[in-house]
């Protein structure tokens, strides 16, 4: 897969924010990274689960 990087607007619960503030603090990330870093983690979790999530060119680039 490419390393295509998209860019959204997030919002958050202002306790999560905090506590993620703190985590990325912690290891020297910035909230952005460790946004991104868990979210793959989840993702890698669910996959074990559920099996890969299949991603169409569609799904990558609508039109």
């Amino acid at each position: 897969m490419s390393s295509l990087r998209t860019q959204f607007t997030m919002r958050m619960d202002a306790t999560n924010h905090a506590k993620i503030k703190k985590i990325s603090e912690a290891e020297s990330r910035s909230m952005a990274n460790m946004i991104e870093y868990l979210i793959k983690k989840e993702i890698a979790r669910y996959e074990k689960e559920n099996g890969e999530i299949p991603i169409t060119e569609e799904d990558m680039y609508p039109e």
